[in-house]
């Protein structure tokens, strides 16, 4: 029997069926995780519909918070690990392990990532993706056979070179001398021997969450779109550039792998090219990768509306973000979709073409950024409950 809830206005019970609501939406960058943007949702809605069923599945894109997401959403463990930085200094680092005991969440930023960087010590010539590398090395020693790897936020320009040379691959001079960390030693490497690479990579599957289109090297290359915010100079991303077209041939000649023009190989410094090269991996979309692990599709299935948002939408929502995702999988269920944003910014209109029903801004006030950031709980509860307020009084109209 359908259950049934009671809102009484005035003198005049009106009952309503139980709704089933899915809130999936993506962190609110800079001001709080994926799994507090859907608490404070599930409050505010509950609130104007206290008997409906909310199942929460917090999202990410591949990058920060991806580990926290797939951990919650599968049951599984975070593990903790002692790798080098993107100078290779040791630091402190996780991963984690899906309740499958299978599948590790690798997030870049973790090990090589430019928040572990002062300002000062950025510079991708020397930058290296080793401590990267090494997370996956602590995940095939426990067991998994599948890793998923966020590759947003690196401070490195290196092709990955690091992250495999971690994992037993040598890269070696004309003197058969090993070469150094970091993009400015790409230029002297002339030969690849990935005979001695850490051998469970032989029945491992490695997927990078990839969600940009970047070649390796050229105008939008891994160099001159990246390098900037990692420290590199116009020398630098020059020298770099150049760096990365000499590995891309040495590829080639090898392993007839041509990645240099290959979709994605320029994400975070061309370590999407090295996980091809050099793991046999694939890039695929972050979104794809997380939906298909947490069973999306099932939930949505489930769901009467469906709940996302993240902290500003505009125009690039539609280029691989969170709810752009779950709005293409909700509509092509015939699912509504509401999202929740901090701001909306530019061409925010056409957001409605990709199949959200509503897009909320959650301010309820003249404020400045700061406010919004300091009162966004306050703020996503109480817009979650006047939309919900309003689909009640529209179920009964």
């Amino acid at each position: 029997m359908t259950s049934l809830q009671i809102i009484i206005f005035e003198k005049n019970p009106i009952k309503l069926p139980c709704m089933n609501i899915l809130i999936c939406p993506d962190k609110f960058k800079e001001c709080m995780p994926a799994g507090r943007v859907a608490n404070y949702i599930r409050n505010g809605v509950l609130k104007a519909m206290p008997d409906a069923v909310c199942k929460l599945i917090p999202l990410a894109d591949g990058g920060e918070g991806t580990v926290e997401v797939l951990v919650e959403a599968t049951g599984g463990r975070v593990e903790n690990a002692r790798v080098n930085d993107p100078l290779m200094r040791p630091v402190n680092s996780f991963f984690g392990i899906c309740g499958d005991g299978k599948t590790a969440v690798i997030e870049m930023a973790a090990a090589s990532g430019l928040a572990l960087l002062k300002p000062g010590e950025r510079n991708p010539l020397v930058t290296t993706t080793y401590g990267t590398g090494e997370l996956i090395r602590y995940a095939l020693d426990k067991g998994c056979r599948e890793i998923i790897l966020g590759i947003g936020g690196s401070a490195t320009v290196d092709g990955g070179v690091g992250m495999a040379q971690a994992l037993g691959v040598r890269f070696t001079d004309q003197a058969g001398q090993e070469t150094g960390p970091g993009g400015g030693s790409l230029g002297r490497i002339e030969h690849i021997d990935r005979s001695a690479a850490d051998p469970w990579l032989k029945n491992c599957k490695v997927y990078a969450a990839c969600d940009v289109s970047n070649p390796l090297t050229g105008r939008t290359g891994a160099a001159r779109v990246y390098g900037p915010q990692k420290g590199a100079t116009p020398a630098m991303v020059k020298q770099l550039d150049k760096n990365l077209k000499h590995l891309a041939g040495l590829i080639y000649d090898k392993w007839d792998l041509d990645v240099d023009d290959l979709s994605g190989a320029g994400a975070a410094g061309g370590v999407g090219a090295g996980i091809v090269a050099f793991l046999n991996g694939e890039l695929k979309p972050g979104f794809e990768l997380i939906s298909r692990t947490v069973n999306l599709e099932k939930w949505i299935r489930w769901a009467n509306v469906v709940i996302t948002g993240e902290g500003k939408m505009d125009f690039q929502t539609a280029f691989g973000k969170t709810p752009a995702g779950v709005a293409r999988l909700a509509t092509g269920l015939n699912r509504p979709v509401i999202a929740f944003t901090g701001a909306l910014g530019e061409q925010s209109a056409m957001l409605h073409s990709l199949g959200f029903s509503a897009v909320i801004p959650i301010a309820d006030r003249p404020m400045t950024l700061e406010q919004s950031v300091a009162d966004a709980g306050r703020l996503l509860e109480n817009a979650a409950e006047r939309a919900f307020r309003l689909i009640a009084l529209g179920k009964i109209l």
